[in-house]
């Protein structure tokens, strides 16, 4: 029973080979995704500044908005996987199907679940202060995006992908 496990790579000094953890992460598609997600959330606040002339921090961490972090993640994730392990692998075929559910309820589910938050907002803004619900705490109403904002999400996702390929 001499049959040991012996597949280390022996060229680097301490014997060790690839088994060494970095310090810095070198998972592209990983690091293309959070890149990606940070950027298009730090973008909104210019985004929201532009639009509505004001500089709102709470744009950082809120869902919503221009452009979508959500499609710019998993975007950047399936490029990135494209990028590094061809476009016919199976991880290939899970990111953009990923990607394609997220965008999807990005623009259609969650955008509806806003427009029916803000709707009902105004109904209980309408209520007499002397019924129950008037004083409820408003419902967000950003949860999702319009098709143009998963599109700017999607197109920085494709470029953040591209800049960080290796």
């Amino acid at each position: 029973m001499d049959e040991g496990f012996t597949t280390i790579d022996g060229s680097s000094s301490d014997g060790l080979g690839s088994l060494q953890p970095s310090i810095i992460p070198s998972n592209v598609p990983l690091l293309s995704a959070f890149l990606a997600f940070s950027l298009a959330q730090f973008l909104k606040l210019f985004t929201t500044w532009y639009k509505e002339k004001r500089w709102d921090p709470r744009r950082l961490v809120r869902s919503g908005g221009m452009p979508s972090s959500h499609s710019a993640t998993v975007t950047a994730l399936a490029v990135a996987i494209g990028l590094k392990e061809g476009s016919g692998g199976s991880a290939f075929a899970v990111a953009v199907v990923l990607a394609c559910i997220v965008m999807f309820d990005a623009s259609g589910v969650r955008l509806h679940a806003g427009r029916q938050a803000e709707l009902l907002n105004q109904i209980v803004c309408e209520l007499p202060p002397e019924h129950p619900v008037s004083n409820v705490r408003p419902l967000r109403d950003s949860l999702g995006h319009t098709p143009v904002q998963v599109a700017g999400g999607a197109i920085l996702g494709c470029l953040v992908a591209y800049l960080m390929r290796t």
